[in-house]
This record gives structure tokens, C-alpha cells and sequence, in this order.
């Protein structure tokens, strides 16, 4: 009986020496300082809704090589938006945009980086993503979400010993998603790969730049663009909570989208548009 109970004593002691030469095993030094608030850069002379590339307006001023099919949809759902409708355009309804818009980013980015994992935080209906950097094979099957399954790894691009790039390769996406909210379309087939390389900038560490190439079917070839970011020196952020969902006017039905008045009382979103069908309701009596 002695003879277990020290045998049970040495191997809790053993496992909790591993843990905490795992712990030490990470040096923090190795990796860039990402810490702090970061925000997508706004481009002077471009307002609004921001594009894929932030660099230009939405829509055609993208210069997106869309196919010809893919540019029917947009110019389709530019013409719905138009009239008042959404068009193809499904985070209006808090669903999650998804990769890649979803590093446009639309709030404040915060990058907490572990051995395992570079974790991206971002309140924007839940546009989190998780960047797995422990050496991890693609699994055989992966099951699509919007952010999709993401594999990164840490280089060391000027020898110096410290780790200044992450590369991310993202796949398993699934729809609904749009690159802009004109809603150019990512193809229906979601078989979207996403490549990026985040790094600061070499003069400036309050700037970041993401190189992301996409490749997707509804592209005539890899589009890559570069996102810039930047973060306040010395800033203690407040992170605030932010749910898209609570006071969200829009909702959805049967492919439709309407609006709650200010009444709580459903209204068309578009002159002429026929009402939902009400054949589960019972006819209010007069």
C-alpha cells in the first residue's frame, strides 16, 4: 500500500514538473509585442462601409477579378440595395461575415498569443478567431463554419531570434458570405482558401499590415490585397461588450427582408414588397 501511495506521489510530482517546464518552455520574448487595441486604418477619402480593400470604395471600385457570374451578383444586389432592399448582403441580420471580411475588422482587435494558439478577439458579432500554431496537420475532415479552420506558423524573418511574421492559411469556410457589403459573393461551393502574413511595420510598431490572398470560385485568380491596422501607444482600452443582435431592426423571412418599426410591428423594407406568409397566424377578427 506504501509503495502505491509513493508511486502516486512521484507521478503527480512528475506531471506537475512537466506542466511548468511547459510553461517556461514559452518565452515571450521569442514573439512580437501585439498587445493593445488594433483598429483598421481608415483611408482618407474613403467613408462609409469599409471595402475588402480598405484602399478603395465599394463595389466595381474594388477592381475584385470577379467571373462574370460572380459580377452578376454583385450588380444584382447593388440594384436590390438600391430599392431598398439587403441584396446579398446576409450580416445584416448579425449573422457573422466570416473569412476574410471578418478581418476587416469592424471594432477593435485584440491578439493574445500562447505556444499553441494566436487568438484574435474581436466583439463584432462574434468575429473571434482561433489561429492554431502548434505544428498541427490539416485534419482529414473539418467542419465549416464562417471563420473557418486556421493553421499559422511563426517566423523569423530577419534572423535576429525573435519571431516578427505569423503566416495563416484558412480553409473550411462555409456561406452565407459576402467580401463588402454590396454583397460581391464568395462562391456558393465554399471552397475558399484564405493565405495571410501579418506583420508590424519595421519603423512603426503601432502599425500592422495583413497581406491576405484569397482564393475562391468566384475569382478569376487569387486576389490578394493588404489590410493596415494601427493601435493607440500607451491606450488601456475599455473592452465593451458589443451585440449586434439587441436593437437590430432587420430581420429575415422566407429570404425577405423586412423591418420592426419602431412600434415592434413588422413593416416592408421596399415599396410594393408583400407581406411574409401568415398561413401559421390566425386572421384578426373585425
Amino acid at each position: 500500500m506504501l509503495y502505491r501511495k509513493l508511486m502516486s506521489t512521484a507521478a503527480l510530482a512528475a506531471g506537475l514538473a512537466l506542466t511548468a517546464a511547459d510553461a517556461l518552455a514559452f518565452d515571450q520574448s521569442k514573439y512580437p509585442d501585439w498587445s493593445g487595441a488594433w483598429r483598421r486604418t481608415p483611408t482618407p477619402g474613403v467613408t462609409g462601409q469599409p471595402g475588402f480593400d480598405q484602399t478603395k470604395r465599394l463595389g466595381p471600385a474594388q477592381q475584385a477579378p470577379l467571373t462574370p457570374e460572380a459580377e452578376a451578383i454583385m450588380r444584382q444586389s447593388m440594384a436590390d440595395q438600391a430599392k431598398g432592399g439587403q441584396g446579398n448582403y446576409p450580416t445584416y441580420v448579425c449573422i457573422p461575415p466570416g473569412m476574410p471580411r471578418t478581418m476587416n475588422p469592424y471594432g477593435p482587435m485584440e491578439i493574445v498569443i500562447t505556444p499553441e494558439t494566436t487568438h484574435m478577439f474581436i466583439e463584432h458579432i462574434h468575429d473571434s478567431r482561433r489561429i492554431f500554431t502548434d505544428g498541427r496537420e490539416w485534419p482529414k475532415e473539418i467542419k465549416p463554419t464562417l471563420v473557418g479552420y486556421a493553421i499559422g506558423k511563426w517566423v523569423d524573418t530577419d534572423g535576429d531570434g525573435r519571431y516578427d511574421m505569423l503566416e495563416i492559411e484558412t480553409r473550411g469556410m462555409r456561406g452565407p458570405r459576402a467580401f463588402d457589403a454590396t454583397g460581391m459573393p464568395l462562391h456558393s461551393d465554399n471552397k475558399t482558401i484564405v493565405k495571410e502574413k501579418i506583420y508590424q511595420d519595421k519603423t512603426n510598431p503601432n502599425v500592422m499590415y495583413n497581406d491576405i490572398t484569397t482564393f475562391d470560385s468566384s475569382l478569376t485568380r487569387p486576389w490578394a490585397i493588404i489590410k493596415k491596422y494601427g493601435r493607440r501607444a500607451g491606450e488601456n482600452y475599455n473592452w465593451a461588450e458589443e451585440n449586434c443582435a439587441e436593437g437590430n431592426g432587420h430581420v429575415e423571412i422566407n429570404g425577405q427582408g423586412y423591418f420592426f418599426s419602431g412600434d415592434g410591428n413588422l413593416m416592408p423594407s421596399q415599396k410594393d414588397q408583400p407581406p411574409p406568409d401568415l398561413r401559421h397566424f390566425k386572421s384578426s377578427q373585425r
